[in-house]
C-alpha cells in the first residue's frame, strides 16, 4: 500500500548519552522520546551500574518499547540511547542499537547517527583477518576496529578506529566507567552538549535538552572527541581540521523546528527559506497552505513575504500508527488521506499555493494536488522549499536510488505535468543559503548538487561524481 511517508527522505537515527545522573536511563528515555522523529524502527538504552552494562532494545516506537519496570531495571548513573531508521542493514532486532559487546578491554556499548561510506571495504578487510560480525549495521565495523586497536585507554582505541572510517558519524560510547562522545571532522550530523545540574548530556538535537530541563552548553565540534568520567570532561581534537560540511537537509526537513541546529533555530531558518521561495517563485494566488507538518514554517514565511493569506487547507492526522487495516481499492488515495485531509471550506474556488519541504519521487505531490482539486481548488501551484533532489545521500539519510528521484531525470516542466499542478517552483541553490546573510557555506548539499564531500566506496559511486577536496579547504 502507498504511504505518504514513503515519498520522504528519512533520517537514520538519534543518539543520547548521559553521565553522572542517578536517573540516567530515565533521562535517556525522555531524550529519545523527543528525538522520535529521527527514527521509528527501533530504540534501545544501555546503562552502566559501575560493574556491568545493562541493555534493553526493541523494534518500534520509544513509548512502546520502554515501560516503567524496564526503566527501573536500567540502573546506573550513566546511559546511552538510540532511535533507529535503517539506512544500512535490515530492520531486525540484531541491528537495533546501542550495540553491546565484550572485548579484551571490557564491556562496551555504542550508538551511531550517520553512515560510513567505506564500511563495506573495512568489513571485508576485518572479516579476512578473522572478525565475526553479528549484525549488518555499519556501526559494528567501528567496534571491531576498536577491538583490534591498541592504546593505554579506551579513548586511544576509539581515536585509532575513527581514523580509519570515512563518512558521517555522531557517536556515543559507554563503558563501565566512561562516556565517550565523537563527531566526524566534517560535522555532517548534529550533536550538542548540555548539563542537568552536575550531569553531562549529549544529544542529537536541543529539543531533547528542553524536555529533560537541561541547560544547553555548546555543539560538539566537528572532529572533536570528548571523554566524560570520574575526572570530569576532557576534550580532544585528534584529527586534522577540515572545512565542515554540515547536512543542509537538517534545516529543510529532518530536525524538529524547535531545535537549534548548527547554531541556528530550525523554525527561523525554514521561515526564511519560505520568504526566499516567495521572492523567487511568486504567483498570483488567494491562499497559501502548507503540507503539514514540515512545510508549516516555510509556508508562513511564503505568506508573509507574498502577502497572500496563510490558511490550513490540509489537516494532518497525527494518530496514525505504523500499521493499519488496508481498505479495498474502492477507497482511492487512501495512503495520503489517512494522514492528510483537505478543507473544502478554505479551498473551494481558490487559487492555492501549497508549500512542501521537498519533492522526492513526486507520487505524494501528485496525490496532494488531486486532493486539493477534489476539494474545489481552482488552481494549484506547488512550491518546494529546496532545490530539485537529483542525487542519493550516503551519509546517513535513507534516500531512493537515482532512478527513483524524479528531479534527476525530468525537467521542472515535466515534473509539473506529472504531479498535475498549474505551476511548480523550487527554491534555487543560492536561495537555499539566503538565511546565512552572505556568510560561509559550510554545508553538504550533495542531494541537490552531486557534490560529495568525501570519496564513496567502490560500487556505491553516483554517476558524474564530483568531490570537494576537504583537506585543501581546511579551516
Amino acid at each position: 500500500m502507498f504511504s505518504p511517508d514513503a515519498d520522504r527522505f528519512h533520517e537514520e537515527c538519534g543518539v543520547v548519552g548521559v553521565y553522572g545522573h542517578p536517573e540516567a536511563a530515565n533521562l535517556a528515555y525522555l531524550a529519545l522520546y523527543a528525538l522520535q522523529h529521527r527514527g521509528q524502527e527501533s530504540a534501545g538504552i544501555v546503562s552502566s551500574r559501575g560493574d556491568a552494562l545493562i541493555s534493553h532494545r526493541g523494534l518500534g516506537l520509544v513509548a512502546d518499547i520502554f515501560h516503567p519496570d524496564i526503566i527501573r531495571r536500567l540502573v546506573g548513573t550513566a546511559a546511552i540511547g538510540h532511535n533507529r531508521y535503517a539506512t544500512h542493514g535490515e530492520t531486525v532486532l540484531k541491528n537495533a542499537q546501542p550495540l553491546v559487546v565484550e572485548y579484551q578491554g571490557g564491556a562496551l556499548a555504542v550508538a551511531h547517527n550517520g553512515n560510513l561510506v567505506n564500511a563495506v571495504e573495512l568489513r571485508e578487510r576485518l572479516e579476512a583477518t578473522g572478525s565475526i560480525f553479528q549484525s549488518t549495521s555499519d556501526t559494528e565495523v567501528v567496534i571491531h576496529l576498536i577491538a583490534q586497536a591498541s592504546g593505554p585507554a579506551l579513548v586511544d582505541r576509539v581515536v585509532s578506529a575513527l581514523a580509519e572510517v570515512r563518512g558521517a558519524y555522531s557517536l556515543v560510547f559507554l563503558s563501565k566507567d566512561e562516556l565517550i562522545v565523537a563527531r566526524d571532522p566534517l560535522g555532517f550530523r548534529p550533536l550538542v552538549l548540555g548539563r542537568v545540574k552536575d550531569a553531562w548530556v549529549a544529544v542529537s538535537e536541543t529539543c531533547a535538552l528542553d524536555l529533560i530541563n537541561a541547560t544547553y552548553v555548546r555543539e560538539v565540534e566537528p572532529g572533536e572527541v570528548i571523554v566524560i568520567g570520574s575526572e570530569g570532561m576532557r576534550s580532544f581534537h585528534p584529527f586534522p581540521p577540515v572545512r565542515p560540511r554540515r547536512c543542509v537537509f537538517e534545516y529543510v526537513y529532518f530536525a524538529r523546528p524547535d531545535s537549534r541546529v548548527f547554531g541556528r533555530t530550525v523554525y527561523q531558518v525554514r521561515r526564511e527559506l519560505g520568504r526566499q521561495l516567495a521572492r523567487e517563485t511568486h504567483v498570483q494566488a488567494d491562499v497559501v497552505t502548507p503540507v503539514p507538518d514540515s512545510g508549516v514554517p516555510a509556508a508562513i514565511g511564503y505568506a508573509e513575504q507574498s502577502g497572500i493569506p496563510y490558511q490550513l487547507g490540509l489537516i494532518r492526522n497525527h494518530y496514525v500508527g505504523r500499521t493499519f487495516i488496508e481498505p479495498t481499492d474502492s477507497i482511492r488515495h487512501f495512503g495520503v488521506r489517512v494522514k492528510l485531509n483537505a478543507m473544502p471550506e478554505i479551498l473551494e474556488g481558490q487559487r492555492v499555493v501549497v508549500v512542501d519541504d521537498s519533492l522526492v519521487r513526486g507520487t505524494t505531490s501528485q496525490k496532494i494536488v488531486t486532493m486539493l482539486r477534489n476539494a474545489g481548488a481552482k488552481e494549484v501551484h506547488m512550491r518546494i522549499c529546496s532545490p530539485p533532489t537529483i542525487s542519493p545521500c550516503y551519509y546517513g539519510i535513507d534516500t531512493p536510488t537515482r532512478e527513483e528521484l524524479v528531479g534527476a531525470s525530468q525537467s521542472v516542466e515535466e515534473i509539473c505535468r506529472f504531479i498535475g499542478a498549474d505551476s511548480l517552483g523550487y527554491l534555487s541553490e543560492s536561495g537555499l543559503y539566503a538565511f546565512l546573510d552572505g556568510g560561509e557555506r559550510d554545508f553538504c548539499d550533495a542531494c541537490f548538487t552531486e557534490r560529495y564531500p568525501t570519496p564513496i566506496s567502490a560500487g556505491q559511486e553516483p554517476r558524474q561524481l564530483q568531490l570537494f577536496d576537504a583537506a585543501a579547504s581546511a579551516a
